[in-house]
């Protein structure tokens, strides 16, 4: 070990950089000493404090964010469970197309495409409509007792989207 450290001493005695420190006055070293502790401290709080403080007021905010959807779960759980204690309407599946039909039409919606499936599902296609009539058509056929097995829906326009759907009677 002692010849290890012998070995460092006669390597640092070589450097020029270590020779040109000493030959810098005692009152130049002391300000190099601080301002480099100073950017030692700096590099700390940039790479390390700042990051995590960052880190953690993501993460109080996601938290506030998941402690309000659990408030408005626990708010809506009494309507859903009054909603399935509800007894279902049933509709005839050879019914299906025609109520999909008419009901679209009633709230505005253009049907692009209406594909009927062996299972007794309809497959519908809409042109690129109000996200809000769109939720609106689906309550309403949810009263009527169409369920919907599928969804698919892309962002069209601003506000819009288009939509793809597998729609089931019962």
């Amino acid at each position: 070990m002692n010849g290890l450290a012998m070995q460092l001493r006669a390597h640092l005695a070589d450097n020029p950089l270590l020779a040109r420190w000493h030959a810098l006055p005692a009152r130049d070293r002391l300000a190099l000493g601080l301002l480099g502790g100073f950017l030692v401290l700096v590099l700390l709080y940039l790479l390390l404090w700042r990051p995590v403080a960052q880190m953690q007021e993501r993460a109080a905010a996601y938290l506030q964010q998941q402690r309000a959807l659990q408030a408005y779960m626990q708010q809506q759980a009494p309507q859903l469970r009054e909603r399935q204690a509800r007894p279902r309407v049933s509709l005839d599946p050879a019914a299906l197309q025609g109520l999909v039909t008419a009901s679209a039409a009633s709230q505005g919606l253009s049907i692009e495409r209406l594909d009927s499936q062996g299972d007794g599902a309809l497959q519908v296609s809409l042109q690129p409509s109000d996200f809000a009539r769109l939720l609106r058509w689906l309550v309403s056929l949810d009263e009527q007792g169409v369920s919907v097995d599928e969804a698919g829906l892309e962002r069209a326009e601003q506000g819009k989207v288009s939509s793809r759907l597998v729609l089931r009677a019962g």
